[in-house]
């Protein structure tokens, strides 16, 4: 069986290192796991009083992730927590009110910084927001990675051998994860 994924990157910055890692565990996924990349920069702010007649943005977004089996956030930290474009993008998904698109798909986090703490704050605050959605998140492994500019090449791609084999057991995990509550 396989399962569609909407992979969500909480940073906007082309070169961001939460997306280069969230495309080498792409890279590293059972072949059960099929991949869309859902941006989320050109969502405008969310704002209660579009909820009966939302842009096409929010739409197309809210379309996306319905389509979608699971979810695969990958963020960085700001100021200890989500960046506020994911945040916003959260938002959006889950209303109005009893309509969320994010409501029962299985989900996973990974977090990546330039810092010393793996970007825990903001893994652990998107967490809290998920398990109001009824976004069931898969509790391990727990990936922070810390020092992310050290364990890439001057492509992007991870050279660290030990964040490999982690993030391809990351990976393996969260396609386990995905059988079980996805479908």
């Amino acid at each position: 069986m396989t399962y569609r994924v909407a992979v969500i990157v909480g940073s906007l910055r082309k070169d961001s290192y939460n997306r280069k890692i969230a495309e080498a565990a792409m890279a590293l996924a059972p072949a059960s796991l099929i991949f869309d990349r859902v941006e989320i920069g050109g969502l405008s702010l969310y704002n209660q009083d579009f909820d009966t007649a939302s842009p096409e943005s929010w739409s197309a977004f809210r379309d996306q992730i319905r389509r979608a089996d699971a979810l695969l956030f990958a963020t960085p930290e700001y100021n200890r927590s989500v960046p506020g474009v994911l945040k916003n993008a959260i938002d959006i998904g889950s209303r109005p009110f009893g309509h969320s698109v994010w409501s029962g798909k299985p989900a996973a986090i990974l977090s990546a910084t330039p810092g010393n703490i793996g970007a825990f704050g903001a893994n652990h605050h998107l967490r809290q927001s998920l398990v109001t959605l009824n976004v069931p998140v898969m509790p391990t492994p727990e990936v922070y990675i810390s020092g992310v500019h050290k364990l890439l090449d001057e492509t992007g791609a991870v050279k660290d051998e030990a964040l490999t084999k982690l993030l391809t057991q990351f990976m393996r995990s969260f396609s386990e994860w995905v059988g079980k509550f996805a479908g």
